[in-house]
């Protein structure tokens, strides 16, 4: 079968690998229809590293899947031949203390599609997962609808994670396919009143199309300043989703006492920095967004409602044989992308 590797920094190929097999009874045996590139993949792509986890050359590439099941182990009970599916990239074990307590995100023994030294990517013409990481979709729903759910499940755990502070008011820093996900989560929730900030004009007028009721560029404009004229009493909660300092920085700027930071994005560095004063003063929360703990079916569930409509993200699509010039595009921000999908014949 036909799959995409990173060769190098900023070089895909496409090359024959053997076509997997079902190994276990709990097994699925997945045709791949379509294939999100996202921010981390674009970071792989760039560097070859996220952090501690490096690449070693050829590596497959990609987490954000759809297909159809192609065949099943003998003991899966959810799923047949024919059925369109999402899929969970995160495989966790069930049996260490983070799984058992409600974590299986941080499980100790995690498996991740499209990670160094975890599982191969799904940028592939099939792939083999666990039954308990493949979700079935409505059957009208389109593979690209379909892959857009494992973003948008992060979006939907990051929701999640704010209803401690009961927020009505809230900025989303940074409208990529992930900040657009928690944008739409957020709305889909209740919030009333959401702010979005991005350097892409593109993508801003993208977020006002899904709901933003305001949204500036902070290369061209104070947004912290413009923010707080409104909102003098500041905002509840701030989603962080591009991974910059300078992001996080606003974020603590617009947060009102006990208000909560959520950081999603993830920063081309090792390390950031943070105004303790202001952290100390107004007892501002700082949590992490780990990926999408258990969020798979309601992501599925917004979209089929109608709540999130993925085709406002999905703005480019590119045959598998074209991978390069999707990176190209995504890692260059160019042509007002989104979301950019590779479509499998």
């Amino acid at each position: 079968m036909k799959a995409i590797v990173l060769a190098g920094l900023e070089k895909l190929d496409l090359i024959d690998v053997p076509k997997p097999a079902i190994q276990h009874d709990t097994d699925v045996l997945i045709r791949m229809e379509a294939i999100g590139v996202c921010g981390s993949d674009i970071h792989y792509f760039l560097t070859g590293r996220i952090g501690n986890q490096v690449v070693e050359y050829p590596f497959r590439i990609g987490h954000e899947g759809a297909g159809v099941v192609e065949s099943v182990g003998s003991k899966v009970s959810t799923l047949k031949p024919g059925e369109r599916v999402a899929i969970d990239p995160a495989v966790s074990c069930g049996q260490c203390d983070q799984c058992r307590s409600g974590r299986p995100h941080t499980c100790r023994n995690l498996q991740f599609l499209g990670h160094p030294n975890q599982l191969p990517g799904c940028l592939a013409e099939y792939i083999v997962m666990p039954e308990k990481s493949v979700y079935p979709v409505p059957d009208e729903m389109t593979p690209e609808h379909a892959a857009f759910i494992e973003p948008l499940s992060i979006g939907a755990y990051a929701a999640k994670l704010m209803e401690s502070v009961r927020a009505e008011k809230v900025a989303v820093l940074g409208v990529g396919p992930i900040g657009m996900s928690v944008l739409s989560s957020v709305l889909a929730g209740g919030v009333d009143t959401i702010y979005a900030t991005d350097k892409i004009k593109d993508r801003l007028e993208v977020a006002t199309q899904a709901g933003a009721g305001w949204t500036g560029n902070p290369d061209t404009s104070d947004v912290v300043e413009e923010i707080r004229a409104g909102e003098p009493l500041l905002l509840d909660a701030v989603f962080e989703c591009c991974g910059e300092q300078d992001a996080l920085d606003q974020a603590l700027q617009l947060l009102k006492p006990g208000g909560e930071l959520l950081i999603v994005g993830i920063p081309d560095t090792e390390r950031v920095s943070f105004d303790i004063s202001e952290l100390r003063h107004r007892e501002i929360t700082v949590k992490n967004v780990r990926r999408q703990n258990q969020s798979v079916q309601t992501a599925i569930n917004l979209v089929a409602a109608g709540k999130v409509n993925p085709d406002l993200f999905v703005t480019h699509r590119f045959p598998l044989e074209k991978a390069q010039e999707a990176f190209e595009l995504v890692a260059g921000y160019q042509d007002g992308v989104v979301k950019a999908m590779i479509m499998v014949e």
